[in-house]
């Protein structure tokens, strides 16, 4: 049906058969139509008789009033007009001619997509390259800032141990340079000094930091790949050392004559007495402390294993608590930094410890301090972590059932079905092996005295 002007009216209407729609135009100039049908499709066609005079019916879409879901007759309209300027320009074939243009459309738009992806991947190589750039030091910042900032110090110990022994040497170095070679040389400078767990651990570190690395595409090679663990100081043998009474009456000698602050002198003795770890007693503030129970909490945020423990105090122990008080009760702190704003730093009694067992041959440190060797042991080298050790020896030796030891040590039970089904809390035998251990300690300590202490089960 040949009208004027198709109208929204007629598009929108339901007729009882299929039939078209077609808008007059002069000769020569092809045709818009729509073909509507009973079913209620609604099309748009461009006609015109082609260079072989055929007619042909050109799509151009679907209509939809609001033009969400197609055109509207106005978008339709205005498509017919171009390609019916394009017909009168001369060119027939239009359909051949509109395909070779939607086809030079999309190759230049691929043509575009390429050099898009060309420009991104050049940029992300430069970028790559930039972060090779990167110096070890700004790397260690990077991790820092990621993943050291969750750990319980913000990272603080692992920046101690870098400043001091990895940046150095590493710092100014660009990431992607770093062989192993550079690697070992930090690790064998430690080796040399005798710390051969510490090598063990700063290599650790080190391949944590490099891995970071390699996760976020800073390098492609994590440079400690190749180096295994093992070759760096020899094999983990697991720390056995504990004091025997003869060390323990030797210690009580030496100590006092070592030249070690009192509150250092009194670390050992309470390390010992009450088998907590040395950082855990270099971070307690005296509100931890129940004078009337006899008692010293240890809390969550300071145990290694994030459980609060409570300590009971023998006689021993509260008597050395009392000497550090006597010097640091003004502070928060049982053991506070020099400028009172935190306690002190976790390293600095086994530093202290560590300078006064220096070998002989390590003549270096001898000539510095003429107290280099005053706690040295027949049975060599010591730790604070060996004194802890050494007092839940001496409570099983003194017949304190293991699971009572091991409870005094804060330690989580193994096995699971004890962790979840047997609940006791051995509070009182814990108390008794404590009080034990410090009566034994109180014997040990005091020249002269019996050095016998009646054994009883805890």
């Amino acid at each position: 049906m040949a009208v004027a002007t198709i109208t929204d009216k007629q598009m929108s209407a339901k007729p009882s058969k299929a039939s078209w729609l077609i808008e007059d135009a002069a000769r020569g100039c092809g045709r818009f139509m729509a073909r509507i049908r009973p079913s209620g499709e609604r099309l748009f066609y461009f006609r015109y008789t082609d260079a072989n005079s055929e007619r042909v019916f050109l799509p151009i879409g679907a209509y939809d009033p609001s033009g969400t879901d197609g055109l509207t007759l106005k978008e339709a309209r205005a498509k017919a007009g171009e390609w019916s300027r394009l017909y009168q320009s001369g060119i027939r074939n239009l359909r051949e001619h509109l395909e070779a243009e939607e086809a030079a459309r999309i190759a230049a738009r691929d043509a575009e997509l390429a050099r898009l992806a060309a420009e991104k991947t050049a940029a992300e190589a430069e970028q790559a390259r930039q972060a090779a750039r990167k110096t070890v030091r700004e790397l260690f910042e990077h991790w820092t800032k990621v993943d050291l900032i969750n750990r319980k110090d913000g990272g603080a110990e692992v920046r101690r141990m870098f400043e001091k022994d990895v940046l150095p040497l590493l710092g100014n170095m660009a990431v992607a340079e770093v062989k192993k070679g550079h690697l070992t040389e930090v690790t064998d400078a430690l080796l040399a000094r005798g710390v051969n767990r510490m090598a063990k651990l700063i290599f650790s570190l080190m391949r944590q930091m490099f891995r970071f690395a390699v996760d976020r595409d800073l390098i492609e090679h994590d440079p400690s790949a190749s180096i295994r663990k093992a070759k760096i100081g020899g094999k983990d043998v697991e720390r056995d050392r504990v004091l025997n009474d003869d060390e323990i009456r030797i210690l009580a000698q030496q100590a006092p004559e070592a030249g070690l602050l009192i509150t250092t002198e009194a670390a050992i003795w309470i390390a010992l007495s009450t088998c907590c770890r040395i950082g855990e007693l270099l971070a307690a503030r005296w509100e931890h402390f129940d004078r009337d129970q006899g008692t010293w909490l240890i809390p969550a945020e300071n145990s290694k294993n994030g459980k609060a423990h409570i300590v009971t105090l023998s006689t021993f122990a509260a008597q050395q608590f009392q000497r550090v008080r006597e010097i640091n009760g003004a502070s928060p702190w049982c053991y506070p930094n020099t400028d009172n704003t935190g306690p002190v730093n976790s390293k600095t009694v086994t530093k202290q410890l560590g300078d006064r067992q220096r070998h002989p041959e390590q003549g270096a440190m001898s000539r510095r301090s003429a107290k280099a060797q005053a706690l040295l042991l027949p049975g060599g080298k010591w730790t604070p972590h060996d004194l802890r050790r050494t007092g839940a020896t001496i409570m099983t030796a003194l017949g304190v059932l293991p699971e009572v030891a091991e409870r005094c040590l804060n330690h989580t039970e193994e096995n699971k079905v004890k962790r979840t089904y047997q609940r006791h809390s051995y509070t009182v035998e814990m108390a008794a092996a404590w009080r034990l251990l410090g009566d034994r300690l109180g014997v040990l300590t005091h020249p002269g005295t019996d050095n016998v202490v009646t054994t009883k089960q805890a």
